[in-house]
């Protein structure tokens, strides 16, 4: 196959793709097997009749345009390779000849990705990101490790205090009434996690197992459901069971528990090193991203509208 192209503007390239008769006469033999069960004719079973025959009672041109449906994907796939393009979008398609004995003469128009006009890269100056890791970044990753390897043990009367989990029981009401969604039992709650509705955690400190507390809240007004946005809500609160968290010891124990290093010094070098080492990847995305968008800004490029429209769609349906 040839291909030649005829002019390249506005990120459309527009070329002639030439298929030898050769190849055109194999395609329609290859139609004829795939398309030959859906003609009737005469004095043949279904999907027996010879090429030729089917030929001279539809037409000479009837096997042309499964024949061309079959050449032009392979025709189109070749020229992306030899004419080395990298479309955006399904090439616009005109025949131009599609005769037999002759060669299949197409031209097509095809949306590329746009060509980038690069400014003075080398003038280029941006800010670094430079991130620091320090003793008390350390610190907090062993104290966040030493959080979750904590257990859990009975408060007996003890009062309730931020970093006590509470086991409680609650029903909601609004207006008087009880809301849908707004009643749970035995629902954990960590004091100070800010997961409930602002002031709700705060109203259930100093209270005791056993405790009915009435708590008044307010929804956010940006709170996710509709109905209960900036609502006033009471709810009616039963503490049901208080643990506190028995963290371990930092030690070289802790390290083997928790670590395959044998001592706490081991495992503390390690975490700066990991830190370290984010530290760097995060410095090194941040300063690529500021010369990228330092680089846009003074290069040109036209975007294909095909491009915009497809990233549209992609925004509206997700």
């Amino acid at each position: 196959m040839n291909f030649n192209v005829e002019k390249k503007e506005n990120n459309i390239v527009t070329f002639k793709a030439e298929i030898e008769e050769d190849k055109f006469e194999r395609a329609i033999d290859r139609a004829y097997l795939k398309i030959r069960n859906k003609f009737n004719v005469a004095g043949f079973r279904k999907g027996k009749a010879p090429k030729k025959i089917i030929e001279l009672n539809y037409g000479e041109s009837i096997f042309y345009e499964e024949a061309l449906n079959i050449l032009l994907p392979e025709a189109y796939e070749e020229a992306v390779k030899k004419l080395e393009l990298e479309p955006v979008d399904q090439p616009q398609v005109d025949i131009e000849q599609l005769e037999k004995g002759k060669p299949v003469i197409l031209k097509l128009d095809v949306t590329v990705k746009p060509e980038v006009k690069l400014g003075d890269y080398k003038s280029i100056e941006i800010e670094k990101a430079k991130y620091n890791v320090t003793e008390e970044d350390v610190k907090k990753e062993i104290e966040n490790m030493q959080d979750m390897n904590s257990r859990l043990i009975d408060a007996d009367d003890k009062e309730a205090e931020n970093g006590d989990i509470l086991t409680i029981n609650f029903e909601g009401y609004m207006d008087g009434e009880k809301f849908e969604g707004g009643t749970a039992e035995n629902q954990n709650l960590e004091l100070g996690s800010k997961k409930f509705i602002p002031g709700f955690e705060e109203q259930l400190i100093g209270k005791k197992v056993g405790e009915k507390v009435d708590v008044n809240v307010k929804f956010p007004d940006d709170y996710f459901e509709e109905k209960l946005k900036s609502k006033d809500a009471l709810f009616k609160v039963e503490i049901k069971e208080i643990k506190i968290k028995e963290k371990p010891k930092l030690d070289d124990e802790f390290a083997k528990d928790v670590s395959e290093f044998d001592t706490l010094d081991e495992l503390k070098s390690s975490i700066k090193e990991k830190l370290e080492k984010e530290a760097k990847d995060k410095e090194k995305v941040e300063n690529e991203t500021k010369a990228i968008e330092k680089l846009m800004e003074i290069s040109e490029v036209e975007i294909p509208e095909v491009m915009i429209d497809r990233q549209i769609d992609d925004e509206v349906s997700n």
